[in-house]
C-alpha cells in the first residue's frame, strides 16, 4: 500500500507539472498589434528571435491596417502596438488606451507604379504632381482602403493635392480592403499605381512589371513608434512584459538588430529612438 501511494503522489505531482507548464508558457508570452508593413517586410522574423533569445518572452503577432491595431489594442486584445500613424497615436496616448509613444525607427513611402507609366510620372520627386497626373490621366491607382497607415498616408497626400477620389470613387481608383502585400499584386495585375512602405516593396516578390515611379519627397516620410496598452484599462495586459519589449526594441541592441536587417544589401528600416541610459 505505501508503493501504491507513493505512485498515487507521483502521478498527481507529474499531472499539476503539467498543468502548469501551459499556464508558465502563456505567462511568458505577449500579443504585438502591428501594421502588416512590420510583418510583411520580414523584420519581425528577424527581430523577434533575438528578443526572445535575450529574454525567453515569445512575441505572438496579430499584422493588420494600424487603424485596425489600435482598434485591438482598444479592446485590450493586444499588449502592445507597433505601428506607423503617429497622429492617431498620440490621440491612443492622450485618450488613455496606452502609456507612452517611443520613436523607434523610419523609412519612407514610394509611389510604385507600371514600367510603361501611362500618367507619365517616373522619376518624379514631386509626390503631388505625381497624384495630379494620375487623376488627370484616369491612370489605375490602387488603394489599400484599409485604414493603415499607409492608407492614412495615402488619403492625406490626395488632400494636400486638393483632390478626393476616395470620396467621388471614379472607375480608375480601386478600394481592395486588405493589406500591403495584396494591393501590390492588384497593382501589378491592373498595370495600377499604389503607394507602398519602402520595406514591403523591397521584400516584394512579384514585382513584374512594376517599378519605383516617384520617391524622395520629404512628404513621404515614414515614422513608426510603439506603445504599451493601458493596462488601468484593460487589467489583463501583460505590462512588465510588453515594457520588456519596448525597452528592448529602443535600446542600442533591438536598434541594431532593426538597422542589421536588410535584403540584398539594402537597409528597409533606418532606427530613431530616443537615447535611453
Amino acid at each position: 500500500m505505501r508503493i501504491r501511494h507513493l505512485a498515487v503522489a507521483l502521478a498527481a505531482m507529474a499531472a499539476a507539472g503539467l498543468a502548469a507548464a501551459p499556464t508558465t508558457a502563456q505567462d511568458m508570452s505577449i500579443v504585438v498589434a502591428s501594421t502588416t508593413s512590420t510583418q510583411d517586410s520580414g523584420l519581425f522574423g528577424h527581430i523577434l528571435p533575438l528578443f526572445k533569445k535575450r529574454t525567453g518572452i515569445d512575441v505572438k503577432v496579430v499584422a493588420q491596417g494600424t487603424g485596425q491595431a489600435l482598434d485591438t489594442g482598444r479592446r485590450g486584445d493586444a499588449d502592445v502596438l507597433f505601428v506607423h500613424a503617429k497622429p492617431q497615436e498620440e490621440k491612443f496616448v492622450t485618450d488613455g488606451f496606452g502609456v507612452k509613444r517611443y520613436d523607434v525607427m523610419y523609412n519612407d513611402f514610394v509611389l510604385i507604379g507600371p514600367k510603361s507609366d501611362p500618367a507619365k510620372v517616373k522619376s518624379g520627386k514631386d509626390i503631388i504632381q505625381a497624384l495630379k497626373a494620375i487623376h488627370d490621366k484616369g491612370a489605375a491607382f490602387v488603394s489599400r482602403g484599409d485604414k493603415s497607415g499607409t492608407h492614412s498616408a495615402e488619403l492625406r497626400l490626395w488632400k494636400d493635392a486638393g483632390l478626393d477620389p476616395a470620396g467621388a470613387k471614379p472607375a480608375w481608383y480601386r478600394e481592395i480592403g486588405q493589406g500591403m502585400g495584396a494591393a501590390l499584386n492588384t497593382a501589378s495585375a491592373m498595370g495600377g499605381y499604389v503607394l507602398a512602405d519602402r520595406g514591403t516593396w523591397i521584400s516584394f516578390k512579384n514585382k513584374d512589371q512594376l517599378e519605383i515611379s516617384v520617391e524622395g519627397d520629404k512628404r513621404l516620410f515614414n515614422q513608426y513608434g510603439i506603445m504599451l496598452v493601458n493596462p488601468e484599462k484593460h487589467g489583463h495586459v501583460k505590462k512588465d512584459l510588453g515594457q520588456q519589449l519596448i525597452d528592448w526594441i529602443v535600446s542600442a541592441e533591438g536598434q541594431k538588430a532593426i538597422r542589421d536587417y536588410k535584403i540584398d544589401g539594402q537597409q528597409l528600416f533606418f532606427p530613431n529612438a530616443a537615447p535611453t541610459g
